[in-house]
């Protein structure tokens, strides 16, 4: 049986909303699931933050970058190439079994087919850990409008921790998906690391990298007029890299940067899509870019995509490598404690590229 909504009079239908999709653990999945016609306002976009199709290029697309020959100095040429021009990329042939990328979309799909009552106990107020959170939209109580998506976030700590407090339906295809994409992460970060003059990753090097990882597990359900809002608006990552499964819907557009339009990276059976994040965009002082980049909602389709976020350790402090500067390039970051640019990424709304300004000189 599908949830219900209490009918209610417009001075109230924001509070009863905010209960049935937040407190009560129902998600937009479970308002999707009601059978509402109408996006209700709280999710309809101002005009500049809907997806124009007008301004959206056809028949351009991101690299796609074939890994199955590490030695080719091509290869590594193109992925430097497409760090520093597009901010994002595709990878085929990268080494990480099509099955434990099949394993970890039918978890996915598992952990939000469960009871908003049994999905709620990892909510923010009721998960035993800040490092296991259940939730939906991006910040609500900061944004003006809301997103159309919920999500799972995992801050991975330990194996150990991860069985002990990960949610059942999930946490061994997850862990799985991490663990089969270690190597290609660090293959890809030596490569762009090369090109910075970095001949080597040492262990201070590779904390500040990737000393910590979370994963998210995302949900866009069936919307309503879904050419009034987003599943998640502009913005650029905050990681050192990240690495997106999604499944075969499509709707995740980038930001081109020469042309200010918006292009769709189509999905490919198989791949991994990757993406600079900001940490890498001020280690790197500017070379490689975090490019902005949203999702649009679907009104035919649910859709779910698995971001792992590659990411330096909070108590990192990040600025521009030694090795970037020593021709003599002037710095364009400062040094910034990487725990407080999170903090301040996640204490607001999206809004595209606005959070950088926090480590700039």
């Amino acid at each position: 049986m599908a949830p219900t909504i209490v009918n209610t009079t417009k001075n109230t239908q924001t509070s009863n909303l905010s209960e049935f999709v937040i407190n009560k653990g129902y998600g937009v999945k479970g308002l999707s699931e009601t059978g509402l016609e109408n996006l209700p306002n709280q999710y309809i976009q101002p005009m500049e933050e809907r997806i124009d199709v007008n301004n959206v290029m056809l028949g351009e697309s991101i690299p796609i970058i074939d890994m199955s020959n590490w030695d080719d100095p091509k290869m590594a040429d193109s992925i430097c190439d497409a760090a520093e021009k597009w901010g994002f990329f595709q990878i085929v042939n990268h080494g990480v079994p099509i099955e434990v990328l099949e394993n970890v979309q039918e978890a996915t799909h598992r952990f939000f087919g469960l009871s908003a009552e049994e999905k709620n106990k990892y909510s923010k107020e009721r998960s035993s850990s800040n490092n296991v959170r259940y939730g939906t939209s991006f910040t609500p109580q900061a944004e003006k409008a809301l997103e159309w998506k919920d999500f799972l976030s995992l801050f991975y700590v330990s194996d150990d921790e991860a069985s002990a407090l990960w949610p059942s339906a999930c946490k061994d295809q997850v862990l799985e998906f991490m663990r089969k994409s270690e190597v290609v992460i660090k293959q890809l970060l030596e490569i762009l690391m090369k090109r910075l003059n970095v001949s080597q990753l040492d262990s201070q090097k590779e904390s500040i990298l990737m000393g910590s990882k979370r994963i998210n597990l995302n949900y866009y359900p069936i919307c309503p007029n879904p050419e009034l809002t987003v599943g998640v608006g502009r913005h650029s990552d905050v990681s050192t890299l990240t690495i997106l499964l999604q499944d075969n819907i499509g709707g995740l557009y980038v930001r081109n940067q020469e042309k200010n339009n918006w292009i769709h990276v189509p999905p490919i059976k198989g791949s991994l899509v990757i993406n600079i994040g900001d940490a890498l965009q001020i280690i790197s002082n500017g070379r490689y870019k975090s490019v902005e980049h949203r999702v649009a909602a679907n009104g035919n389709y649910n859709r779910i995509s698995v971001p792992i976020f590659v990411n330096p350790r909070p108590s990192d402090i990040i600025s521009p490598l030694p090795e970037v500067l020593a021709n003599g390039e002037e710095a364009l970051y400062k040094q910034v404690l990487y725990s407080d640019y999170v903090k301040h990424f996640f204490r607001k709304a999206h809004d595209g590229k606005q959070t950088i300004d926090f480590a700039r000189i």
